[in-house]
Parts: structure tokens; C-alpha cells; sequence
């Protein structure tokens, strides 16, 4: 058997259409000569064109064809005087005529504007779909970036632990070695009260800067971070940061805290010490207050002072992921390549720094 040139559903929609200018005409010639007594020849004659104006707007060109045909056919037996089949007279065939035309115009318009308006689809659809290809590729780029971000930052904390082992293994040993050998010389000439004097100030001297290099060196990454875990490097740099700048901080964290990943406790670390930098240099604030809290859910570290805030108009930039400094970038862009949040509120009173990471990141281990 052969097939059908039109799917089943192309034919059933045709059918329709066909069905529904029939219709439409019906109803127009019904109604037109309900009214004719009334109203008069000419409103059933203009009843009959919003019928044909439907058919050619909605059902396409052959059901409109076939639309005025049978509004031409409907007038000259419902509406003419019986009469031959084949007669007209001059007046009703004037009649004819003007329907004919009125459609045919009203078929062209409609027409024109149905194909205008599937031009219109078709360009609309391919701009959509340019659209759509556009934003792929941008998210594409933008994910590259974020890996190459990740890769930056990794490489950054890489060289960070390099440099301060270098400082520690190498510089560190050089300086305990000349400490020794000034304090034998300065037995040696003990004698010499203003030359031992000045021995001493040296030997304090050098004490204080290899004071200085340990400090720099376990600052830029300090080996209880890899050793002892999170907790114990926090209570480390809280303790250091009080001595250092006198502003009292409150840490809050559990005893049984536990160990994470080491980009998670990298990433935790060093946005305490950059919040607990920008406390130091820019709030006025003497007191800060640290909590680092988890549950079943998610990790939460929050960073307080009673500071002056950040000013409404840099406060903007800031939520707006644009602010110009580095450090807050930086951290907001750490915890972006662990899948977490970094929000800043502000106000005269003080600022507030909370960092959100899910659990499915983080990963606790025991004790």
C-alpha cells in the first residue's frame, strides 16, 4: 500500500482548517440573513466579511479560496430573489463582484501578513538558537577561567610552603650558626666592656630577626596547617596576631574539631588571616571574634569586629564582586573553586565576613 505524501496529523490540521472557514461562512450567512429584515441588505452583506477575514487570517490560503466561494454561492441563493440558476441581473452581479473583490483583497492582506509574520518566527528562532550558542560558549570560557584560577592559586600556596621551608632549613640554620659564633666571641672579650656591649646588641639583634624569619616563614605557611590540622595552626595565628597588634580576638571552635581536606583548610586559614589583616589596618576595632562551626550540612566561619565599617560606596563594590583590592577577591575566589559562599555586611558599627562551604566538600576525618 502506498504511503500518504502528508503525515496523519499534517492531513487531520488541513482538515480542520477546511472545516472551520466552512463554518465560519456558515454562521456569517446565517447571521447576515437573520438581520437582513432588520438592518438591511447592506449589514448582511458586511456580516459576511469578518467571516471570510477569519478564514484567510487563521486557515490559510485554500480554505479562504474556498471560504469565498461559499460566500459568493450563499449570497446569490439565500440572499438574491429566486431566480434561474444561471441568471443574474446587472445589480446583483455589481454585488458579486464587490464581495469578490473585498475578499480577494482581504485573502491577499491576510496572506501577506501570515508569511510575514513566519519570516519573523524563522528570524526570531535562528537568533534564538544563536543566542543560545553564545552563552555556551561564554560558559565555557568561564569555566576555564575558574579551573585556571584554581590551578593559579594552587601553584601560589605551592610556592608559599616552598619559600618557607627554604627560609626555615636555610636562612634559619645560617643565623643560629652566627648567633653561636657571637656569642663566643663575646665570652672572649668579655673584657672589653664596650665591645662586648656592642656584641650583645648585635647578638640581641640577630635573636630578633631570626625571630622575625620563623614568624614571616610560618606566616606564609605555617607547617602546624599540614602537621596538627586547622584548629591547632588558628589557635596558633590568634595568639600570634594578639601579641602582634593588641587587638584581643575571640576564637570559638570545637576541642574535637578534626581534620578537612588541605585545599579546604588552606582556603579556611587564609581567609581568617586576610579578614583578621583588613581588622588590623582599616576597622579601628580592638576586639575581633572568629567562630568555626560545622554540622551535618555545612562548614560556617565567621569573622566580627566593632570597627567604623566599609564605606557605603566601596560596601558596593565589594557585594558586587568587583571590589578593586585583592584580598578580598582572592578570598571570595577561594571559596568559589570549593563550591562555597563568601558574603560581607557592614554597617558603622562593625563588619561581618561569613564563608559557607557544603558538606559535600568538606570532608571531616577524626580527630
Amino acid at each position: 500500500m502506498a504511503k500518504s505524501r502528508f503525515p496523519a496529523g499534517s492531513v487531520r490540521n488541513l482538515l480542520w482548517r477546511y472545516a472551520a472557514a466552512c463554518l465560519a461562512i456558515a454562521v456569517a450567512l446565517a447571521v447576515g440573513r437573520a438581520l437582513r429584515p432588520v438592518l438591511g441588505d447592506g449589514v448582511s452583506y458586511i456580516v459576511l466579511l469578518p467571516a471570510v477575514a477569519y478564514a484567510a487570517w487563521h486557515c490559510g490560503v485554500g480554505p479562504s479560496i474556498l471560504a469565498t466561494g461559499l460566500t459568493l454561492l450563499g449570497v446569490k441563493f439565500w440572499y438574491f430573489p429566486p431566480a434561474s440558476l444561471l441568471r443574474i441581473s446587472a445589480v446583483q452581479a455589481a454585488v458579486l463582484a464587490t464581495i469578490l473583490f473585498v475578499c480577494a483583497i482581504a485573502v491577499f492582506m491576510a496572506e501577506a501578513r501570515r508569511r510575514e509574520n513566519e519570516a519573523l518566527r524563522r528570524e526570531q528562532g535562528e537568533l534564538e538558537e544563536k543566542v543560545k550558542q553564545r552563552t555556551a560558549e561564554l560558559d565555557t570560557a568561564n569555566q576555564g577561567l575558574r579551573e585556571l584560577t584554581g590551578r593559579l592559586m594552587q601553584s601560589q600556596d605551592d610556592e608559599r610552603r616552598r619559600i618557607a621551608r627554604e627560609l626555615h632549613d636555610s636562612v634559619g640554620q645560617t643565623l643560629a650558626a652566627l648567633s653561636m659564633n657571637l656569642t663566643k666571641v663575646e665570652s672572649d672579650i668579655e673584657r672589653l666592656n664596650q665591645t662586648a656591649k656592642t656584641l650583645a646588641d648585635s647578638s640581641a639583634l640577630v635573636q630578633e630577626m631570626n625571630k622575625e624569619v620563623r614568624t614571616i616563614s610560618y606566616l606564609l605557611h605555617p607547617p602546624m596547617l599540614d602537621e596538627a590540622g586547622l584548629a591547632s595552626a588558628l589557635r596558633w595565628y590568634v595568639d600570634g596576631f594578639t601579641q602582634r597588634s593588641g587587638i584581643q580576638v575571640d576564637l570559638e571552635i570545637a576541642e574535637d574539631f578534626g581534620r578537612l581536606q588541605p585545599e579546604v583548610e588552606t582556603a579556611i586559614f587564609r581567609t581568617v588571616q586576610e579578614c583578621l589583616t583588613n581588622v588590623h589596618r582599616h576597622s579601628g576595632s580592638r576586639t575581633a571574634r572568629v567562630r568555626l562551626l560545622h554540622s551535618a550540612g555545612e562548614l560556617r566561619l565567621l569573622v566580627q569586629d566593632d570597627g567604623a565599617g566599609i564605606a557605603a560606596q566601596k560596601l558596593d563594590k565589594v557585594v558586587a564582586d568587583g571590589t578593586p583590592g585583592v584580598g578580598i577577591r582572592g578570598m571570595r575566589e577561594r571559596m568559589r573553586q570549593l563550591g562555597g559562599t563568601l558574603e560581607i555586611n557592614s554597617n558603622p558599627t562593625g563588619t561581618n565576613v561569613e564563608v559557607r562551604l557544603p558538606i559535600n566538600i568538606v570532608s571531616l576525618a577524626a580527630a
